[in-house]
């Protein structure tokens, strides 16, 4: 695949901010996406099942190492444990961020048998400043094999992510018009 030097842009194309499928371009690489169960919407919060609207960083990778071989790419990779979750309770001071289970209020779990998180690519998305109420754990992952909706997250094939990997960077941006 050869993807032009220049392509700093992960594009996200529906056919409308209700769309829960898409397509997700980078220069002339284009694989179908899911996206979050109520579309797409510029005031995301939490638990609406949007995907956010805008223009967002790529901070790093998750790995299930036990199911996926180390990928190349140009972020920073992490293993995930199986202690590893993401707080989205917005009451607690860790909010949209990597806790350890067992803890004391709401965080998903990162170590899931379903293979979707065995690729994560952490968006983002309402990190800095962490408002509460706006969404957490909004991740480009891997998708269910019919492309179901997400809980607000983007997500692709595994092989198609495999493939995207190598060609993103901390300069790449995510973007859902």
């Amino acid at each position: 695949m050869r993807i032009p030097a220049g392509a700093h842009q992960l594009v996200v194309r529906t056919l409308s901010a209700r769309a829960t499928r898409g397509f997700l371009e980078l220069g002339p690489f284009i694989v179908p996406c899911a996206l979050g169960r109520s579309g797409s919407r510029t005031m995301k919060r939490e638990g609406d099942g949007a995907s956010p609207r805008g223009r967002w960083p790529l901070c790093n990778v998750y790995v299930r190492r036990d199911r996926v071989l180390r990928p190349r790419t140009g972020l920073e990779l992490r293993t995930t444990r199986p202690s590893d979750g993401w707080c989205d309770s917005s009451c607690d001071h860790n909010y949209n961020r990597l806790v350890s289970h067992p803890y004391p209020t709401s965080a998903e779990h990162l170590w899931r048998s379903d293979g979707l998180y065995d690729l994560i690519v952490v968006l983002g998305y309402n990190d800095r400043p962490r408002l509460r109420t706006r969404g957490s754990a909004i991740f480009l992952h891997c998708a269910r094999p019919d492309y179901g909706p997400t809980e607000g997250c983007i997500a692709v094939a595994r092989p198609d992510l495999l493939k995207l990997l190598p060609f993103l960077s901390r300069r790449t941006r995510l973007v859902i018009p």
